[in-house]
């Protein structure tokens, strides 16, 4: 392949879509605060996902530490080892302990079942991650944090506009977190949304990410900057309009490359829940083993193909945390998986050259 293709691609709205938005930014002089263009997305935020309220910040990685402090979790929370960095380091940023369970081998999710093991009277919440847009066993993990009072938080970072049984996955748990960043199918170049339902966490929420401003003069209490700009809320606003075609388009892709490798014996799929409608934000494949990844990468790379394991290593060999216990599922499918590339300018010429590496790659190894 002549030209190089890496995991994603940002897709950028029409030059002059962005412009006309400059124009008024340039016109209102406001570049920050909360300005017409932040206050024109959240709303159009909250009327496209069909949620109660959603606050538009800076970065995901800082609305998961909004999320920690806004529902004043303590102690221990218990999360994935299988997720980005960011679900944990923000916990121990947080001065929180992360307590790793294991995951769900089909879905890659937090496995509900082994959460009550791991509760403990310094439990204090449970920050779980849709994977890939794959929702979390929503409904037991609600059962689980109701009987033993702890708080829910969801890293939805890859999961916008996923919905299951009919209405949106940002709808559970105490607080949904999303990230905008560049490489996700809804971005505003850099930034990230907290949801929420309950008015107080709301409230916490708000003054949390403006410094802790009551008014100019008064504060309700600490808070840091997590405010989202006017040329980034923007750029949100020209990719939200053409956000169910960059799903589409991406689904397109979804269904090319299942069609070629579906039959190959050496690779499984990730299995997504039916009852979820899915925003197809990754295209990854758990090969048999790891020497096969790795061959398989390798013979991509030379072809100027740039794959990504996502997830790789497993959270619980980060050197800032304490394991404590084996996570064998984790481990192994963070040793077998990689993403594929997967973006709206991808076409099948593309696929059919990275599928036919890959086949190739599997052939040689059988043979």
């Amino acid at each position: 392949m002549n030209q190089e293709i890496f995991v994603t691609k940002t897709f950028l709205p029409s030059l002059d879509e962005y412009t006309k938005h400059l124009h008024d930014i340039w016109e209102s002089g406001q570049l920050t605060n909360a300005g017409p263009k932040f206050l024109e997305l959240q709303k159009r935020l909250h009327d496209h996902l069909g949620v109660n309220f959603i606050l538009p910040v800076s970065n995901g990685t800082i609305a998961i530490q909004m999320a920690i402090k806004a529902l004043e979790l303590k102690g221990e929370i218990i999360t994935t080892p299988f997720s980005y960095v960011a679900t944990v380091s923000s916990i121990v940023w947080e001065g929180c302990e992360p307590v790793f369970v294991d995951i769900d081998k089909n879905s890659l999710c937090l496995d509900a079942s082994k959460i009550e093991a791991a509760i403990t009277e310094k439990t204090s919440g449970i920050l779980a991650t849709h994977v890939y847009g794959n929702p979390c066993s929503v409904h037991e993990i609600k059962h689980i944090a109701d009987k033993h009072g702890l708080k829910v938080i969801y890293d939805a970072a890859h999961a916008f506009d996923v919905q299951i049984e009919g209405q949106s996955i940002l709808n559970f748990g105490d607080i949904s977190t999303l990230s905008f960043h560049a490489t996700k199918v809804f971005h505003s170049a850099e930034g990230g949304a907290v949801v929420a339902s309950d008015p107080e966490v709301i409230h916490r929420l708000g003054y949390l990410g403006n410094f802790g401003h009551k008014s100019t003069e008064e504060f309700w209490g600490l808070g840091v900057n997590a405010k989202i700009s006017e040329l980034q809320s923007a750029m949100g606003l020209c990719v939200l309009p053409h956000v169910s075609d960059i799903i589409h388009r991406r689904k397109n892709c979804v269904d090319y490359y299942d069609s070629i490798l579906a039959s190959a014996t050496e690779i499984e799929q990730v299995q997504f829940k039916a009852s979820s409608r899915h925003n197809y934000s990754y295209y990854p494949i758990i090969f048999r083993t790891e020497s096969i990844l790795l061959k398989v990468k390798q013979a991509l790379n030379e072809s100027g193909i740039f794959p990504r394991r996502y997830f790789y290593p497993s959270l619980n060999h980060l050197p800032y945390v304490n394991p404590k216990s084996t996570l064998p599922i984790a481990t192994n499918i963070s040793e077998r998986i990689m993403c594929l590339p997967l973006s709206t300018e991808l076409n099948q010429q593309q696929i059919d050259g990275i599928c036919s590496i890959i086949l190739e790659c599997l052939r040689k190894k059988l043979s």
